[in-house]
């Protein structure tokens, strides 16, 4: 008999490519998952990883296995959500993320809320970038994850993934009080040409959609401060350095020193659940789906009225 534990594991080196990563996925060492492999070669006799200089590579053997393996683990999942929705209970564990804003500006609430209403159900959060969300959602490392896209730059959804539209979360330009434009109503990014900018990391989703949004205003981007949280952003822009365009999720105290213009047209970005179409039955994904959009309009509803 396989054992479902040591299948994971060498199906989490056949994705992410080595032990290390594998190890990182499931969240155990990386000699769990070499003696979780070691424990499968003496099960079914054959070799599965060979030495290939510093790192190891898995074997025809075990490419063959893991394909089997990501058969059994999604029919395992799908097993248990069938189970979880014949019993309509909201229990087990759920692993969720959300890129960094919505876990301070969405998560407390709707984790607060199912802790309330389901206290049989435990809820593991990550923090992690929106690309990694889709692919770990994709690949059963997560079970729901929260993920954002701009709506002049989508972005594509894996199929066998579903979403729910939480919330659109608009943008706006922030300059220092002292800029000559500060008193304005609405900017164009046109008007903001030859100014210095502050940004995300290169390859992050904020980032790559400023350069875009800036070039197809005509706007070459001059990047003088590079800086990953929105409150960092806010207070780089305070002193002087350079202006920037923050969504509502991620200014929850702006600091003196700043002016919020609306732009024109308006910049927003859309906010989404997703999770494996195949565990949609499970009660606890619907369960957490309705709590983040509870919190989702919770938080619209205090921007109408700020």
């Amino acid at each position: 008999m396989l054992d479902l534990n040591r299948l994971k594991a060498l199906h989490a080196v056949h994705v992410y490519g080595s032990v290390g990563a594998a190890a990182d996925a499931l969240m155990v060492t990386p000699s769990a998952v070499s003696q979780q492999i070691a424990k499968l070669e003496r099960e079914t006799g054959a070799t599965l990883m060979e030495r290939n200089g510093r790192g190891v590579r898995l074997t025809d053997a075990a490419g063959l296995l893991a394909e089997h393996a990501e058969r059994i683990l999604a029919l395992v999942e799908t097993a248990e959500a069938d189970f979880e929705a014949l019993r309509g209970e909201v229990v087990g564990r759920l692993n969720a993320a959300a890129f960094p804003t919505a876990s301070r500006g969405l998560m407390p609430a709707a984790l607060a809320a199912l802790r309330k209403r389901h206290p049989e159900l435990w809820v593991q959060l990550h923090e992690r970038e929106p690309e990694r969300v889709v692919r770990d959602v994709a690949r059963g490392e997560l079970d729901l994850g929260v993920i954002q896209d701009w709506l002049n730059r989508p972005m594509a959804i894996p199929d066998g993934l579903s979403r729910a539209t939480l919330l659109d979360d608009v943008a706006d330009v922030v300059i220092p009080a002292d800029h000559p434009l500060a008193g304005s109503k609405e900017l164009e990014l046109a008007e903001l040409r030859g100014e210095r900018w502050i940004s995300g990391s290169p390859g992050t989703v904020c980032h790559d959609w400023l350069v875009f949004t800036l070039r197809s205003a005509s706007v070459e981007p001059v990047i003088a401060c590079m800086a990953e949280e929105y409150p960092t952003q806010l207070a780089l822009v305070a002193a002087g350095l350079g202006c920037a365009i923050v969504p509502r999720l991620g200014r929850d105290c702006v600091p003196g020193g700043v002016r919020l213009v609306p732009l024109r047209p308006r910049q927003s970005r859309r906010i989404y659940a997703i999770w494996r179409s195949d565990a949609a039955r499970r009660p606890a994904i619907k369960a957490m789906v309705d709590a983040l959009a509870e919190a989702s309009r919770t938080q619209e509803n205090a921007w109408a009225v700020s």
